[in-house]
């Protein structure tokens, strides 16, 4: 069987991260968009603020294409087993750079804006919104780059909204086995 590459698209804090995290659990390798930003950063030299997360993110998009977070993280995907999770596809560009790495099943997760802001101040990485203003301002770059075009495009989507973070693991798991048969 090729690789399996299922990809998971959301606004920030629909709850991929718990998704990937719970999978990795699980046995399933797990590479994260985020991170791979967030390592440049410190090669950089930048501190992980969400200033300069999100410029770096642009900057390099700006260069090296729509694809080119994906592009950061290709070897991890090669070094992966038959089944890998990527939390945070933004865009269509880097579903399509996924597709040189194995065969790509895209995972939408959904909340509304309320829980997501909430998930997000629990969170508390360094590159969270503090504010409603932030937490919108982010919104809008994650919009800017296509990451609705990956969200409306999924082969499944799960909603993020009166679960538990187990039974979303569990939802996404079940698709997750479905798609590896």
């Amino acid at each position: 069987m090729a690789r399996l590459i299922v990809c998971l698209a959301g606004m920030p804090g629909a709850g991929k991260s718990t998704i990937a995290r719970g999978l990795a659990s699980l046995g399933y390798d797990s590479v994260n968009m985020g991170d791979a930003v967030r390592a440049e950063a410190a090669r950089r030299g930048l501190e992980p603020t969400r200033e300069n997360l999100g410029g770096l993110m642009l900057e390099l998009r700006r260069r090296d294409g729509p694809g080119a977070v994906a592009r950061l993280v290709g070897p991890s995907i090669e070094d992966s087993g038959p089944v890998v999770i990527v939390d945070g596809i933004r865009s269509i560009e880097e579903v399509r750079a996924m597709e040189e790495f194995g065969t790509v099943r895209l995972l939408a997760v959904h909340a509304s804006s309320e829980a997501r802001f909430s998930f997000l101040q629990e969170r508390g990485r360094p590159d969270d919104p503090r504010t409603r203003g932030h937490f919108e301002e982010r919104d809008g770059r994650e919009l800017g780059v296509g990451i609705s075009d990956p969200i409306a495009l999924a082969d499944a989507s799960i909603s993020n909204s009166g679960i538990t973070r187990g039974e979303l693991i569990d939802a996404a798991h079940g698709l997750v086995r479905g798609w590896a048969a």
